[in-house]
Formats: structure tokens, C-alpha cells, sequence
């Protein structure tokens, strides 16, 4: 690779700030090895060679912090053959298909100038004051925003990270509405409730700007295995962007893409993306923006390798590095590796190297190690734009005023785009509250009809023998429920297939799937529906839950069978996006996704402090997400129905001592209400008049806690209502009200700690709006914040039981308080 003589000034005049691990003069020629970081091999920091010309100017021993690559044509040619199996044929018409058609080039021009201009315009607008919060701006990268204006698809799937507006824009996303969001207005793409990190746009399937680093990695895993799943049904989407029995046309080649920084691709998440797309075969492409830059570190800093495009080699994933600053060149070969994808070949990298002329965003100070000296000169040297004009000026392709005009029409549109940003009013008040779940809390889920197709894409997917062992495992438990010998895990399972064959769109996915996981939940789904619908998972529950949550945004409706739930742990971002996504799209995504799983903590389980903790308690606090409990299998069944049946996410809480154990009927058929809860228990009116009754809220472990200390109350002449919080959230203030109208006194045996609790949360509420219909101090029984020892001699401390309810009550009753 030879340094221009401006080019090496450039980088020298800067040395400074761009001193690198090692630099070697040998026979006048000056070699820069990246030795410290471990990538001298790798072409992203390939060995430098200087000729004799320029080797005067080595004298200070110093090279620049980040070298260009300058990778030509032949050097893609070469990897495309080499990687991509490409012969020297197709190779040269991907090459003419650019550079011999003048409109193509006019067009990739167009769309360079108008991701430029429209981040100029964002900071001009952010220093005024009318773009607020965090921005992240693209300017120097264009020559990406280029190749989707030039490669992708309207129906391809498109996720990206929070500097997503010029890949929205670039992907047919209205220009005056991704500039109306980030001016907080109603005409924005999602009604000014997403803002500059989250651009989502349904007519051209861009679901997203995604805040979290790398969280958008798994939902495009789940985005591209929803386009298998409709060429699998035979369903596609209608005007509506609803499923309908009509198949994907014959030549259907849509994929997902995903772009994703290289300080970002470090994240484990890249890892468990080319698993899954590798061995799924998924129409995906990964994009590696490459700046050089995590936020604003030096990658190398912190990375070993940041060849994410070579990563792929493990899992049998080719990839292509190209040069951001031949705008062309990154065309040309992303072209021929999106075909690559589209031929259902599998997934791909394409990693682009470029530099980032903005810092991170505007707000940030940029102390980093060499950052404000490398924005200058790559501003200068490595600018995509004005490469593009010197190459095709001089070669006569066009001229200056040709490509000046060009720019004014962009610029024209961009400044229209800004005057509909500033004419637009502002969303209403009221859209808060109505953006927070797609379906109303009171909704009869009995009433929600199936997909009419339900039958026919059943009995093309589903063979014969395969539907008569399924139909002969439900009616078994279906004989079950009636018997009352039905367990919650088989309450669950029944439910699940019941759905699943209603709503062909359903799928799941779990751990130990195959083997029905510990508690039978999935049993014999995969064996029924096919890997497509039912999904055998790695051991990662932020991974599956990552990819249920692509499948929601694309028309499917994902179970996840947590085995425990405190496993979800690893999930929170996914869980905490899933409740966000419905509000911050502006109600333009559903998002009905289910989560199920055992959990909680019972007396003397000794499970430990990890397998024992209130992970409903944690979820608690996420917008947008519906929670429930069951502690029998009727619950379990009838919540699991309506929340499958939901448009928004719902998780649903099962006690993890009781699922095998615990047996009952079922009203089979039924939905229950999301956001009620169930008396169990209803004091004697002798207890009431006489002043000892007490109100019990409880759940999971607690209902059957309670249910066992009953008749020692009564005993001792008291009494309770108990009611079980089968909805944590919405909470049902008007059962509890209700009962403390007869009562007067609230005793809350709680399955979560002390602090930040479920308790803690009912007991400001009661006290906030329930007051005057106190007569005693809220009693909460709640979980010791200390973690739950194994040992059960220690246990007793920290996990309240049937015997402190006991106590509870006789302490409200008499006046101990």
C-alpha cells in the first residue's frame, strides 16, 4: 500500500496526536506494524510502504494513528473470488453495472449529498435548540447510506444503532418525517415519541434505531428467520402489513441487514448472531461500519481484533472489507455480497472502513486519545464525497457544474425538510398514556378471533400422522383438566398448542426445547410445528428473546419459554425494549410477544440466592409490559391464552415449586382478564363486623402459603379476604379497594424483597389512593433484601411463609402494629 505524498504530510503534520505502536525504516522505505494491537497481518492495518520520494519525511519515526487502507478494486475482485466463490465475469459486470452508467453513479452522488446535508442541517437545528437529547451524526460514512440507496430493497428488513437517520433515509424513509421526529413533532416517523435514536418506518420495514449497543444484533436474526417462516406458511403481509394466506412470490429475496459499529461487533451478541444465522441459514447481512472508533476510543485500544468481517470464518460466514472512501467501490462490492445473501446462500459481513467526521455526538468533549486531531485530517484526506467528485471529474464522467447542480437539488429538499419539521405541530398530551400498551387493559380476549387461514396453512405444514399424535396429546389433556389433575406445566403446554394451531403465526422459543425443558411447557411443539416455528435455543435468554422480538416486529406472534425466570436476567435489554417499542415507534409496531416461565420463591426451596430471585419485581418497573402470576393450572392456562393473544409483551409468572405439584381443572377454552385478580378466599361477615378481617394480597408461593394458614386463622377468630394478583401490572386497585371497603386493614404477603418490591409498590399505591380506608399500617411480609441462602436454618430470615402470615394477621387484628 503507498502513501500519496500530500496524503503522508497530512498525516505527519498531525503525528502528534497519531503516534502508533511501532515504526520502521528499512531501505527507504518506512513500514508501520501495528505490532501492540495483533493486527499487522490484517488489511484494515496493513503494512504501509513509502518509496524513496517520500521517505524524507520519516526522519521523526512517527505514523499516523489510523492509516486508509486505500484498497482498490482488485483487491474486493480478489476477496469477492477468494470468499464469495465470484467469477472474474460476474465480478466485471458488478463493476460495469456501476461505472459505465452514468445514472447509477448521478444517483449514488445524490444519495452521499443528501445524507450529508441532512446531518448538517441536524446540528445546525441541535445548536438551536429545536433537535434536543442525544444525536449521533454519520458525516464522513456516506459512502454506506450510498450502497443502501443503491442495494437494498424497500421489503428488506433494515436495523439499525442510534446513527441511524441516513440509513433511513437512504432505505426510502421520507426525509421531512425523519427530520419532523427529531424536532419532537407529530408528523415524525413516529409521532416525536422515538427521536433521533429511534427511527422506525412500517411502509419501508426500517424497524429501528436501537439505543442499546448491539441489542438490534438478535431482533435482525428474528427479522430474517420471520422471511423463512413466511416462504415456510405460505403467508406474506397485505396492505396492513397483516399475515395473509398468500405465498411470498416465486422470487422472493428479501433479507435483513444490520448495522452494527466494530467497537459494537466486539459484543458477544456478534458471536451468537453468525450462530444463529449460520445455522439457520438466514438471509442476513451484517454491516460493519468501521470508524475506528468506540464512541470515541481507538478501537485497537480495546479490541484484539477488529477484522469483524473475518469472524464469520468460524461459523462458515464469508465476508468482504471495502473502502469507505470509493464510494463505488463500496457499492460494487456490497452489491455482489447482498446477491450472495439473496441467492439463499446464507448470511454475510460486509465490513466498510471509513471515519467519522463528528464525534460521538455533539455533546461529548472528545478527550480520547488522538480523536480531535484525526476529525481534522480526516475531514481533509478521507472524505467520501469529495473523493468521488475528484474521480469522476477527472475522468470525465462529469463535470463540476453537473454534480454542483445535483448538490443544490439535495440541498433544496433538505431545507424543505427542516421548514416541515418547524410547521409541524407538536403530539398531544394525551398520546403518553394511550402509546402505552397496543391492546386496552379490560380486553376480552374470548372475543379476538384466529386467522381465517388458521386450517389451511395447518394441514400444508402439519402432516397427518403428525396432527393425530398432537390432537391425541391435547384431548389427553384436555381429559386431564377436566378430571382436575391437570399440573400449571401442563396447563401451560395445553394452551400453547391450542394457540399455536389457531394462529399458524405462533411460534416459540426455549431452552431444552425438544425435551419439553423441566417442565413441560414446550412438549412436542418442535415434534409438531418444525424447527421454523418452534425453536431449539442456545444458552442465552437475551439471544431468543432478541429474536422473538424481530418475529413481533414482523407479523409473528413468539412464545419464550424462560426454564427459570430469573434467567431472563440475561435478557433485560431485550425484555426492557420489547415493553418500550410499541410507545417509541408512535404505536406503528405491535409488539405481542409472550414470555413464560417458572420462578419466585418458596419456603425452603434451596435453590440458592440466583435461582431465588424476584425477577418479577424487576421487570416491574418496565413501561408498556403486562405481568402476570398464576398458582394453579387453571391461571396458567387461561392468562397464557389471552396473552398469546395480546399485541403487546406479557410475561407471565409461574411458581417454580408448584408446577408439577400443584393440580386442578380448568374452564378449558377460556381467556382470562390481564388485569384482574382472583378471591380466593372471602372473610365471614361475623369477621367483618366484628373488626377481624384482614385483606391479603399475595402471590405465586404465597397463594398456597396462604391458602394452608386459612384455617389457623380462622382458629384464632380472624379472618381474611384473599386475593391473588394473577396481574402484577395493571394492577387491579378496584378488587383491592373493594375488599379494603370491608375490611380496613391490608396485610401483603410478598415473594420480593423489602426494598423496590412488589409490596413496596401496592403499599404507596394503597396508601396514595386508598387511605381513608385504612384503619392499621400496610403489613408487608416481604423478602429480607439480604440474598436467600441455601441453607434452610438461614432461609427462615429472608423468605416469609404461612406462619408470618399467622402472625401478621393476629398483629392488624389486635392492634400490635
Amino acid at each position: 500500500m503507498k502513501f500519496t505524498a500530500a496524503a503522508l504530510s497530512v498525516c505527519l503534520a498531525t503525528a502528534a496526536a497519531f503516534v502508533g505502536p511501532s515504526a520502521v525504516i528499512n531501505n527507504n522505505k518506512m513500514t508501520t506494524a501495528l505490532t501492540s494491537s495483533g493486527l499487522s497481518s490484517s488489511p484494515l492495518y496493513m503494512t504501509a510502504t513509502l518509496d524513496s520520494t517520500t521517505a524524507a519525511a520519516t526522519e521523526q519515526n512517527e505514523s499516523v494513528m489510523r492509516p486508509p487502507i486505500n484498497l482498490k478494486w482488485n483487491d474486493v475482485a480478489n476477496q469477492l473470488k477468494e470468499n464469495f466463490g465470484y467469477s472474474d465475469a460476474e465480478i466485471d459486470a458488478y463493476d460495469s453495472e456501476v461505472e459505465t452508467n452514468k445514472e447509477t453513479l448521478m444517483k449514488l452522488y445524490k444519495a452521499m449529498q443528501m445524507a450529508r446535508g441532512f446531518e448538517n442541517a441536524c446540528n445546525q437545528q441541535y445548536m438551536q435548540g429545536k433537535i434536543r437529547g442525544f444525536m449521533h451524526l454519520d458525516n464522513g460514512q456516506e459512502s454506506i447510506p450510498g450502497l443502501v440507496d443503491y442495494a437494498i430493497k424497500k421489503g428488506d428488513k433494515k436495523f439499525s444503532y442510534y446513527r441511524e437517520h441516513t440509513h433511513a433515509i437512504a432505505s426510502g424513509v421520507d426525509p421531512g418525517a425523519v427530520m419532523a421526529e427529531l424536532f419532537m413533532k407529530d408528523t415524525g416517523t413516529c409521532r416525536g415519541a422515538g427521536g433521533s435514536m429511534h427511527i422506525f418506518d412500517r411502509e419501508t420495514y426500517f424497524q429501528g434505531g436501537w439505543a442499546l449497543v448491539c441489542e438490534q444484533l438478535p431482533y435482525a436474526a428474528g427479522a430474517a428467520k420471520s422471511i423463512l417462516l413466511d416462504r415456510e406458511l405460505g403467508v406474506s403481509d397485505d396492505a396492513n402489513f397483516q399475515k395473509q394466506d398468500v405465498p411470498p412470490p416465486a422470487d422472493d429475496d428479501r433479507i435483513a441487514v444490520v448495522f452494527v459499529g466494530e467497537g459494537g461487533a466486539q459484543n458477544g451478541r456478534t458471536a451468537e448472531l453468525l450462530n444463529a444465522a449460520s445455522k439457520d441459514n438466514l438471509p442476513l447481512l451484517l454491516l460493519v461500519i468501521d470508524n475506528g472508533r468506540a464512541i470515541n476510543t481507538f478501537t485497537p485500544d480495546i479490541a484484539k481484533n477488529s477484522n469483524v468481517y473475518e469472524q464469520g470464518k468460524h461459523y462458515g460466514v464469508p465476508g468482504l472489507l471495502v473502502d469507505g472512501m470509493d464510494a463505488a467501490d463500496v457499492a460494487k462490492g456490497g452489491k455482489a455480497v447482498i446477491d450472495y445473501i439473496r441467492k439463499g446462500n446464507g448470511p454475510a459481513i460486509l465490513q466498510v472502513h471509513t471515519y467519522r467526521f463528528n464525534g460521538h455526538s455533539p455533546a461529548d468533549p472528545e478527550h480520547e486519545r488522538g480523536r480531535k486531531e484525526e476529525k481534522a485530517w480526516a475531514r481533509q484526506e478521507q472524505d467520501p464525497i469529495k473523493g468521488f467528485e475528484d474521480k469522476y471529474i477527472q475522468a470525465g464522467v462529469f463535470t463540476e457544474d453537473e454534480l454542483k447542480e445535483a448538490r443544490k437539488e439535495v440541498l433544496a429538499e433538505v431545507k424543505e425538510c427542516v421548514k416541515f419539521a418547524d410547521n409541524s405541530p407538536m403530539p398531544p398530551v394525551e398520546l403518553a398514556k394511550e402509546l402505552e400498551f397496543p391492546d386496552k387493559p379490560d380486553t376480552d380476549y374470548n372475543l379476538r378471533q384466529g386467522p381465517s387461514y388458521a386450517d389451511a396453512v395447518n394441514a400444508r405444514t402439519i402432516a397427518p400422522e403428525k396432527m393425530k399424535v398432537i390432537q391425541d396429546h391435547i384431548a389427553a389433556l384436555q381429559a386431564k383438566a377436566k378430571a382436575g389433575e391437570i399440573s400449571i406445566g401442563d396447563a401451560i403446554n395445553l394452551a400453547i398448542h391450542e394457540e399455536m394451531l389457531r394462529d399458524p403465526t405462533t411460534t416459540i422459543h426455549a431452552e431444552d426445547l425438544q425435551a419439553g425443558s423441566s417442565y413441560d411447557i414446550p412438549k412436542l411443539t418442535q415434534q409438531t410445528y418444525g424447527k421454523g416455528r418452534a425453536a431449539d435455543e442456545i444458552i442465552d435468554e437475551g439471544h431468543f428473546i432478541g429474536k422473538a422480538l424481530g418475529e413481533a416486529l414482523n407479523g409473528y406472534r413468539p412464545i419464550v419459554e424462560l426454564m427459570n425466570t430469573n434467567f431472563g436476567i440475561y435478557g433485560m435489554a431485550e425484555i426492557s425494549s420489547a415493553g418500550n417499542t410499541y410507545a417509541t415507534t408512535g404505536g406503528k409496531f405491535d409488539m405481542p410477544m409472550t414470555i413464560i416461565g417458572a420462578g419466585g420463591t418458596a419456603p425452603n426451596q434451596a435453590l440458592g440466592a440466583e435461582h431465588s430471585q424476584p425477577f418479577h419485581a424487576y421487570v416491574m418497573g418496565i413501561p408498556g409490559l403486562k405481568i402476570g402470576t398464576a398458582a394453579s393450572p387453571e391461571a396458567a392456562y387461561g392468562l397464557t391464552k389471552s396473552m398469546i393473544r395480546d399485541n403487546g409483551p406479557c410475561f407471565l409468572f409461574a411458581p417454580v415449586k408448584m408446577m408439577k405439584e400443584s393440580k386442578g381443572p380448568v374452564d378449558l377454552g377460556k381467556c382470562m382478564p390481564l388485569n384482574k385478580a382472583a378471591v380466593l378466599n372471602k372473610a365471614s361477615d361475623a369477621a367483618v363486623n366484628s373488626g377481624k378481617a384482614v385483606t391479603v394480597l399475595t402471590y405465586l408461593h404465597g397463594v398456597k402459603e396462604a391458602q394452608l394458614a386459612i384455617d389457623s386463622i380462622q382458629e384464632e377468630g380472624f379472618d381474611i379476604d384473599l386475593i391473588e394478583l394473577r396481574s402484577l401490572k395493571p394492577l387491579d386497585m378496584d378488587t383491592i379497594k373493594e375488599s379494603l371497603q370491608r375490611t380496613h386493614k391490608l396485610c401483603i404477603l410478598d415473594e420480593s424483597t423489602k426494598s423496590g418490591g412488589v409490596g413496596a409498590t401496592i403499599s404507596a399505591l394503597v396508601s396514595e389512593e386508598l387511605f381513608d380506608l385504612l384503619d392499621a399500617p400496610v403489613k408487608r411480609l416481604c423478602m429480607d433484601d439480604a440474598p436467600v441462602p441455601y441453607a434452610s436454618s438461614m432461609e427462615v430470615a429472608v423468605v416469609k411463609r404461612g406462619s408470618d402470615l399467622i402472625e401478621g394477621v393476629f398483629d392488624l387484628c389486635t392492634g400490635k402494629w
